[in-house]
């Protein structure tokens, strides 16, 4: 149902309540779940569109207003082009999706680009997201962290955080999930106070540091750059790991290191799970600690 012109390519619906994945363009991880809980060709509820109707419309530069309350993992890895679906694994120019009502948890994690207007509530933890200045009178807006450190704020303002010259400092105390994805420039993304899920899923390049704990999946599929945790992180950190580092300024958690390929993961303790195991710090890797402001003394090395 299109209620605006053409000209203006908006794509307005009214879902039958917060229905969850909207605008997910990997349709509730499909390659784990198979189309058991959702085919991208499944009609929205309470609309004559399916999930893949909207994913194209935003990848076609549109934009999507959703008309009332939008449920979980609303706008998920938006503005990827994801090899699953025989894309690049790269970033793609999308359209704006405004939501008028409220957003449940999850809003935004490993997105990209595009932008999310909301004028309702949005509930934590949020996804790769941050707050700036809204040009839409009574709405929020959103963007993501890593097209903000990997293109400029491009002429918008930041509210609760500062980016200066490569370094984005985050300080207001949102809980987030994925912070820092995909990230693959030489940036530091700094966030003060704790996160959730996946901090630093699949980065290549430059520096994500949570002056907090973390949860579950840190460094999830990490293929470079640096992962740091001023706290502890939950389990299955440096899961699918293939390169690069990750510094646990306390516990490391359970299930440490599974089906880890590469890297390291310097940590006071931990529990890993083979292939990773635990040895002595080498002296580069004493150095890296000193680097980043640790005493390496307590520190054990899993890799």
């Amino acid at each position: 149902m299109k209620r605006k012109s053409d000209r203006e390519n908006i794509l307005e619906i009214e879902p039958d309540g917060p229905v969850d994945c909207i605008a997910d363009f990997t349709y509730n991880f499909y390659w784990q779940q198979k189309g058991e809980e959702l085919e991208p060709e499944d009609q929205i509820p309470g609309t004559g569109h399916t999930y893949k109707d909207i994913v194209e419309h935003l990848k076609n530069g549109g934009t999507l207003r959703i008309l009332g309350d939008a449920g979980h993992r609303t706008c998920s890895s938006m503005g990827v082009d994801l090899k699953f679906f025989g894309g690049a694994g790269k970033a793609i120019d999308v359209g704006d999706v405004i939501i008028e009502g409220d957003v449940d948890t999850r809003m935004g994690i490993s997105m990209l680009k595009g932008g999310i207007y909301v004028k309702g509530k949005v509930k934590e933890p949020i996804g790769n997201l941050i707050e700036v200045e809204s040009d839409k009178k009574g709405y929020k807006k959103f963007r993501s962290i890593t097209d903000i450190v990997t293109n400029g704020l491009q002429g918008e303002k930041l509210i609760g955080a500062t980016f200066t010259g490569n370094r984005l400092i985050i300080d207001d105390r949102r809980i987030r999930d994925t912070i820092g994805a995909r990230l693959d420039v030489e940036a530091q993304i700094i966030h003060k106070g704790n996160v959730d899920l996946s901090t630093g899923i699949l980065m290549k390049r430059g520096i994500v540091r949570v002056d907090g704990n973390a949860g579950r999946n840190t460094g999830a599929l990490l293929s470079g750059g640096t992962v740091i945790i001023d706290g502890n992180a939950d389990d299955f950190t440096a899961i699918d790991m293939k390169s690069g580092t990750i510094i646990i300024n306390g516990d490391g958690g359970k299930f440490l290191g599974a089906q880890r390929k590469g890297g390291t993961i310097l940590a006071k303790s931990g529990k890993p799970v083979p292939p990773t195991s635990e040895s002595k710090l080498t002296e580069e890797d004493k150095q890296t600690l000193i680097r980043f402001g640790f005493n390496p003394h307590s520190f054990k090395k899993f890799s």
